[in-house]
């Protein structure tokens, strides 16, 4: 028998919850006709939901033995709550994928197809289009792809998901990257593997809204380029020497208008002199700062995420309560 775990993470999903979970458990009992051999588990990570996205999940995992949860202290992010997923899934393959459907479950027979012979060890889906999403969205997550792949060595694929199937080997490999800060579109890069890029158009939320905002992406985007890149530094590098021959070349201008008896002219050179050297005295520091900051955060080796639930508590407090 081969198990194929289904991790999900989640955040504040109980509008969409019941519509994935028939979905996904109609995909699997069709690919279990096909294939007989496998077997199914359900791994959803309750990522400090405020709704009633656990209540959820103890009642799945009352009717359905295959759903299993691990239910956080807290909000620590998706990328926690993959991790939680990917270190607790006990297949010999891992599917990761949203709650929302913008992840369609129809692709699992087509991505089992890819990766159950061995020719990949992950298959995922790449997004041809960004229908649904605002023009300004659209053209910073462009740019954001564009940038990030200049500046690291790792390439990340436009439009590439979080959305994979993946061999259990090469699970192993991502676990082996236990950073505090973590950019999982970069480790799935940078772990290498053979991996069958599937196009798909975007799909909207059936129900609910999206946790994602503007801000978020952008904190997330300066996630993934201080995770994969040291370009910034030599950024801050470049900035100072620029700031320091302008700096220079203005002192000369101040000196010759000075001569010339020009002393207002001098004076405000003097000052943008001054505001100019700050600013980009700033602007390296701040970048210093952020290194410094993840830095400290890693050295700190705090755990990724607290569960403080699972489904085995829930089910053993049931028993115990004698329900």
């Amino acid at each position: 028998m081969k198990l194929i775990s289904v991790v999900v993470p989640c955040y504040n999903e109980q509008e969409v919850l019941p519509m994935f979970y028939e979905e996904i458990t109609k995909i699997s009992a069709q690919m279990k006709e096909e294939h007989s051999e496998l077997e199914f588990e359900y791994l959803f990570i309750n990522d400090g939901s405020k709704d009633k996205t656990l209540e959820i999940f103890r009642e799945l995992a009352d009717k359905d033995k295959r759903v299993r949860y691990i239910s956080f202290s807290r909000n620590f992010g998706k990328e926690s709550g993959m991790y939680a997923g990917l270190k607790n899934a006990k297949g010999d393959f891992v599917v990761v994928m949203d709650a929302d459907l913008q992840h369609p479950p129809a692709f699992l027979p087509q991505m089992y197809n890819y990766v159950k012979d061995g020719e990949y060890d992950c298959a995922t889906t790449r997004r041809v289009n960004r229908k649904g999403e605002s023009k300004v969205r659209s053209w910073f997550a462009m740019k954001f792809y564009k940038i990030m792949n200049k500046i690291s060595q790792t390439e990340i694929v436009d439009g590439a998901q979080d959305f994979r199937f993946m061999t259990r080997q090469m699970v192993d490999s991502i676990l082996e990257m236990s950073e505090y800060n973590r950019f999982s579109k970069g480790i799935f890069s940078w772990v290498g593997y053979k991996v069958k890029y599937m196009p798909y158009e975007n799909v909207e939320r059936p129900a609910g809204t999206s946790s994602w905002s503007f801000w978020g992406l952008f904190k997330y985007s300066l996630e993934g380029i201080m995770a994969f890149s040291t370009a910034p530094l030599a950024i801050a590098l470049i900035l100072g020497i620029i700031s320091g021959a302008a700096s220079l070349v203005l002192y000369i201008l101040a000196i010759v208008s000075a001569c010339a008896g020009w002393i207002y002219t001098s004076l405000f050179v003097i000052i943008a002199t001054v505001l100019l050297i700050g600013a980009f005295q700033l602007v390296c520091t701040g970048v210093l700062g952020m290194y410094l900051g993840k830095t400290y955060m890693e050295s700190k080796r705090r755990p990724i995420y607290i569960a403080s639930e699972t489904d085995e508590i829930w089910r053993s407090r049931r028993s115990g309560s004698g329900t």
